[in-house]
């Protein structure tokens, strides 16, 4: 015989640990300093162009 469960308790907690989660990804990327996020954005676009040069022509 199976456990009986709280079918409202389930779903409370699943939403609790998805919310849980995004709260988590929001602090990542909204939780850091003017400094490093722009540290960030110029390694992005500084790897970018890298990626650009090396590309080959097939004209």
């Amino acid at each position: 015989m199976g456990e009986i469960v709280n079918l409202n308790k389930v779903r409370k907690a699943r939403d609790k640990a998805a919310t849980q989660a995004q709260a988590k990804v929001n602090r990542a990327s909204h939780g850091r300093a003017k400094a490093q996020t722009l540290a960030e954005q110029l390694e992005a676009e500084r790897q970018r162009r890298k990626l650009d040069q090396s590309r080959l022509d097939d004209d």
